[in-house]
């Protein structure tokens, strides 16, 4: 039988090694994480670490030991996106609105421990971000019920930052009151009219009196500040958490479908060119075409023609120029592929004006 002090050796041995590999690979995270704050990039990307971890599977011959290496680079990961998150606590993230807005939890889902600042309308929270005032803007760009958001879509258009991140979140609308307030004694709902319109149904079984508010999180705040139990408001848990309401009950918006997207914008572009993972990725042009019969549906052809998938379409019009419009596509697939330059090189001879505005990948 061997020496149990030779094995002891070998295995203090083993973990010096391991030792040198993890702070060799902590410094990769770094790197990464410097990356993701200069592109605006959040903390998780479950693909990548999913692929890390089925990589690392196939290495390890012995099926008993695997099961527990798959254990190890999960716990690897997770305090590499506790480094991530501690080294992004100085990254300052600009939004348009008030803390326990949507905006304010789509900027806290990407940015994890980041400064949060806020600003009074979408335009201030861009410009923020331009000069450098924030390193990061999140801002709403599109609504499952009503659409673009045109303002973010002028932005995008006419301002000098890139979008590399791109997440749904749901608006779902809860019954907010003072802690132990029953729902019998509410007299009074305060919200956003959006908010008040997609609640209706229950404010009217419930026979309840809506009050138009400037958003949702103000009206929690109101709320809180009058400590008057026949009062509530509609809003987000996380508005509840910050203005010490409790939520009387979650879920009273009628449809279960209204999500928006919000984006990440940046001054840097992310295209990824030795990044092999293609599924998922799409990428934001915005263009004006000459003014000649067919020019756009030639874009459109040529869109085609390299394989890009369009699934989203629609113009605005252009400030400056009356009865001038721009074009807004987001398609599926890499540009920063051969056919993504073949595509761009073949549509800047019939565009006045070109715009590769975003690349980034949907989870």
């Amino acid at each position: 039988m061997d020496n149990l002090e030779e094995i002891r050796k070998e295995i203090d041995a083993v973990d010096a090694q391991m030792a040198d590999l993890f702070a060799r690979r902590m410094e990769q995270v770094r790197r990464v994480t410097a990356y993701k704050q200069a592109h605006g990039l959040g903390i998780s990307d479950p693909a990548r670490e999913d692929a890390v971890i089925r990589r690392g599977a196939s290495r390890i011959a012995d099926r008993d030991i695997r099961e527990y290496y798959v254990n190890f680079e999960k716990q690897v990961i997770s305090l590499s996106r506790d480094y991530q998150k501690r080294l992004m606590s100085g990254l300052r993230v600009a939004y348009s609105g008030v803390p326990g807005a949507f905006a304010y939890i789509a900027a806290i889902r990407m940015f994890p421990g980041a400064e949060l600042l806020a600003y009074p309308d979408f335009a201030g929270a861009y410009r923020a971000c331009e000069t450098g005032e924030a390193d990061v803007v999140v801002l709403p760009f599109e609504n499952s019920y009503a659409g673009e958001v045109s303002t973010v879509t002028d932005l995008m258009f006419s301002g000098s930052l890139y979008v590399n991140q791109v997440i749904e979140v749901e608006a779902e609308q809860n019954l907010l009151g003072l802690p132990g307030t029953d729902k019998s004694q509410i007299r009074k709902v305060y919200s956003h009219p959006q908010a008040l319109a997609q609640c209706a149904e229950y404010l009217r079984r419930n026979n309840l009196e809506a009050k138009e508010f400037s958003n949702t999180a103000m009206a929690a705040k109101k709320v809180a500040e009058k400590q008057d139990p026949t009062r509530a408001a509609i809003g987000t848990a996380e508005a509840a958490a910050l203005y010490g309401l409790e939520v009387l009950e979650p879920r009273i918006n009628t449809s279960r479908t209204n999500t928006t997207r919000f984006a990440a914008f940046s001054r840097m572009l992310r295209l990824d060119t030795e990044n092999k993972r293609k599924m998922g990725k799409h990428f934001i042009l915005m263009y004006t075409v000459k003014n000649e019969a067919g020019a756009l549906a030639q874009t459109l052809n040529i869109i085609g023609a390299h394989n890009f998938n369009m699934c989203n379409l629609h113009s605005r019009p252009m400030k400056e120029l009356l009865w001038n419009y721009y074009f807004f596509l987001e398609l599926d697939g890499d540009v920063a592929t051969d056919e993504g330059d073949s595509l761009m090189r073949e549509l800047g001879p019939l565009c006045d004006r070109l715009k590769l505005v975003g690349s980034f990948y949907t989870h």
